[in-house]
């Protein structure tokens, strides 16, 4: 510990106005999470000594040294600088830190592939990583599964563990949230659940579209939410859609979604896709420079990095119990190249069966009448599209008679309450969608 100046006001008084005026100058999130850990060590000559965990230390001298001094200098103390110490050995300089927390050391943003389907992604969660609760909040990322939400949350998550270690940091998927709620009313009860959860400074949950349709998870992960929120914690979330196509998600919890910033997670593009295959070749000790065979996988396999790296595994395991070398030749062999059906001609497969099956035309069916028969024909097309197809909202629209976002998303509303209420039609949709991918089967 650095001894105390013997002139003036003691050190310790001084530190509580220079908080003082920390605390009027930042968001009460920022003091909260970096600023009030800081703990007093010292003064000597012009030099104030402050002193924190490791990862809040590092961080503040780097982002909060400055601001911090001029704190010091509106103090008028006499003191001018300000200089940070390791804790000591006493432990007195700064609470406790949370305990470790069990991630995919892997999910790193080093190790993250970023191209232009991603790049704003990736920013963005960096972002949330380096000012917790600055940034964007909630931070919603959605796409559908493989392209790498789970890996940008595990990245926020050891980034933090890493560098501010004192925060509370929690990495969950919708289904553990709900799978440790009922544990909890079944044994130790809610407020033990309650404790685990709303005393965090950061939360991340993946998958949060499977919340839908578990009303009393719903309603606890509801006040989770708010609870985290106005206390000024960081929230990150992931779905496989946009927060207003959670169609049977609460309004309220889908309102609360928006607040924040929500971006896109897009299928990877061939040169990302190269990327990805080269540094797994790489780790797995093979020549990344191998570009014919890479490139025909890369080709070959373009859904998500998911499949990609399976498709990647498939073919090293094949060439070594085969002994032939990793060529374009084997991936050819043993990777069927995917064939691709035009947009327009799956929904018309799909617009052609529902019109069947309601026994209408296809112009009918696209078209703008609002008879009832038509109308409940439509209001399921669309939600068979929206299922079975990559399109957006916008691009269904215009596949079904030039109709804009809102009214999409009200035939799905309507076309999910009405196989809620009728399971007489519900059935009628189950064969429907039998049928439309023997019609997708007899088209390849």
């Amino acid at each position: 510990m650095v001894p105390n100046d013997p002139a003036g006001q003691s050190p310790e008084a001084l530190w509580e106005g220079v908080r003082r005026r920390l605390r009027a100058s930042v968001p009460d999130s920022t003091y909260r999470i970096w600023l009030e850990p800081l703990r007093i060590a010292g003064a000597q000559g012009t030099t104030l000594y402050l002193t924190a965990p490791d990862g809040i230390r590092t961080w503040v001298e780097r982002r909060y040294a400055e601001l911090l001094r001029e704190a010091l200098v509106g103090a008028e103390s006499g003191l001018t600088e300000i200089a940070f110490v390791a804790p000591d050995d006493t432990g007195d300089a700064a609470p406790d830190s949370p305990p470790t927390v069990d991630l995919n050391p892997n999910y790193t943003f080093d190790r993250f592939v970023i191209g232009e389907g991603n790049r704003v992604a990736h920013a963005a969660a960096l972002a949330v990583a380096e000012t917790p609760s600055e940034a964007y909040n909630p931070l919603f990322l959605h796409g559908p599964p493989g392209l790498g939400k789970t890996h940008l949350l595990g990245a926020i998550a050891n980034y933090l563990h890493v560098n501010a270690p004192a925060l509370s940091v929690r990495y969950t998927t919708a289904e553990s949230f709900t799978n440790e709620f009922v544990g909890a009313l079944r044994s130790s009860g809610a407020e033990s659940f309650k404790n685990r959860f709303r005393d965090l400074d950061v939360l991340l949950v993946d998958d949060v579209q499977f919340l839908q349709g578990k009303q009393h998870t719903e309603e606890e992960f509801f006040h989770t939410f708010n609870a985290l929120y106005e206390g000024g914690s960081q929230l990150v979330l992931s779905a496989d859609r946009l927060p207003s196509e959670l169609l049977t998600l609460e309004v309220r919890l889908r309102d609360r979604f928006e607040w924040g910033l929500a971006i896109p997670i897009e299928a990877p593009d061939l040169a990302t896709r190269m990327t990805v295959l080269q540094r797994l070749a790489q780790e797995a000790g093979l020549d990344a420079d191998n570009h014919d065979a890479l490139g025909e996988l890369a080709r070959r396999i373009d859904a998500n990095v998911r499949r990609l790296h399976g498709a990647l595994t498939r073919a090293i395991a094949h060439s070594s119990l085969t002994a032939k070398p990793l060529s374009s030749e084997l991936i050819a062999e043993i990777i069927p190249r995917r064939i691709r059906k035009d947009e327009p001609t799956t929904v018309e497969q799909i617009q052609e069966q529902a019109a069947a099956t309601f026994g209408i035309s296809r112009a009918e069916l696209v078209g703008p009448t609002r008879a009832a028969t038509p109308l409940r024909a439509r209001q399921i097309a669309i939600l068979l599209t929206r299922e079975k197809t990559d399109l957006s909202l916008p691009q269904i629209g215009r596949l079904y008679g030039g109709r804009d976002h809102s009214t999409v998303l009200n035939a799905l509303r309507r076309a999910e309450a009405m196989l809620s209420a009728d399971s007489e039609l519900a059935d009628q949709v189950n064969n429907l969608r039998s049928n439309i991918h023997k019609a997708s089967d007899s088209a390849l």
